[in-house]
């Protein structure tokens, strides 16, 4: 079966392989020295001040970051099943937020979300997707940030990109804080979250760090010494190490490369045998289209073509597909799968396979 749901992506074979090496255990020099190695890479991956390894899911470090870098009222965008998630981490901690919520295709309005800030002292921290896994968008996260940056520097600036990093450059200048995981463009099992901060965070970390097991101020402190503050998750960690080792064959550049590329030529190729692209400003991560047809298309994949892409999410669960662009895919793969679209269609009645689909892909991608 081809796996192409945004997450969990498929482990490649050299990664499992590396996994597959016999347990050590987490406080001894030479896990240090792995998680070491580690760390390098990810800060070249983040290109931030530091980074951090947590051994949760991602939502642990979307946990973490309302907890220690908003002290006063958050203001969330809402834009998907993942906004809607920092909402509810703020209100499980009983911490006073604001809301930016609009359709699950729709980014967020930069003017509405400064205006916010402008006239509300006591937000001290905003949190945004960078790209909102629910519908497939993509934000404008780096001109949120710089523009905030100059109206209040003082406001944290925290940015989930557990769907953006490893599928494009982010430009973190004027982020405090990134988020990813290990699940999605980095082609791991799920249970890592990575956590990318800048200087100002780290002050505010330093200063006051709160909480228990995501207490910051305490990860920090051990990750500069390359340990954990608790049970590190080691076996992930070699894997990723193994896998951002990986990367560096051909480097960033070319990953990011061949990623934007297949992107949008499978939405070209979409669009040209008669669907509609679901967001208004599509992320690279995926293709999201709207259709009525989706569920059927989904399971005649599966169950005819081996294939299996996501669907959507609440209001749109049954009218969403996803097909995923995250980490190593190959060329041939999505190919297949765009043929296998098209040769759904032809099965119900929709339109008369001829090969559209993967003519105009290969075309789009290899111009």
């Amino acid at each position: 079966m081809l796996l192409l749901t945004p997450g969990p992506t498929p482990v490649p074979e050299a990664i499992r392989v590396a996994m597959s090496t016999p347990t050590i255990h987490h406080r001894t020099p030479e896990f240090e020295a792995i998680f070491a190695e580690t760390r390098g890479y990810l800060k070249k991956l983040f290109d931030m001040e530091e980074v951090l390894m947590l051994a949760s899911s991602g939502t642990g470090a979307m946990e973490a970051c309302v907890l220690n870098l908003c002290h006063s009222k958050a203001l969330v965008v809402n834009s998907g099943k993942f906004g809607e998630r920092f909402g509810k981490i703020c209100e499980a901690y009983g911490k006073d937020f604001v809301e930016i919520k609009n359709e699950w295709n729709t980014p967020v309005d930069v003017e509405i979300l400064l205006d916010m800030v402008r006239k509300d002292e006591q937000i001290d921290a905003i949190f945004v997707q960078v790209c909102e896994s629910a519908g497939g968008l993509r934000h404008p996260v780096e001109e949120i940030a710089k523009r905030v940056k100059a109206l209040r520097p003082s406001v944290m600036v925290v940015a989930d990109g557990i769907t953006a990093v490893g599928v494009e450059k982010v430009d973190a200048t004027y982020l405090d804080a990134l988020i990813s995981g290990s699940q999605k463009a980095l082609m791991l099992p799920p249970g890592l979250a990575l956590l990318g901060l800048n200087k100002a965070a780290l002050e505010m970390i330093e200063n006051k760090g709160v909480g228990y097991y995501f207490n910051l101020k305490i990860e920090l402190k051990n990750q500069r010494k390359n340990t954990t503050a608790w049970t590190a998750a080691t076996t992930l960690v070699i894997g990723l190490k193994a896998m951002l080792e990986l990367l560096e064959v051909d480097g960033l550049d070319k990953f990011y490369s061949d990623t934007k590329k297949r992107a949008l030529a499978t939405n070209e190729a979409l669009k040209a045998i008669g669907f509609h692209i679901y967001p208004k400003v599509p992320a690279l991560a995926m293709s999201a289209v709207l259709d009525d047809d989706a569920a059927k298309i989904r399971k005649i994949l599966k169950s005819k073509y081996g294939v299996n892409i996501a669907g959507g999410q609440d209001h749109i669960k049954e009218t969403l597909f996803r097909i995923n662009h995250m980490g190593l895919i190959e060329v041939y793969e999505t190919a297949w799968t765009l043929n296998a679209i098209e040769m759904a269609m032809s099965e119900l009645g929709r339109r008369t396979y001829d090969g559209t689909a993967n003519r105009v892909f290969t075309q789009e991608f290899y111009k």
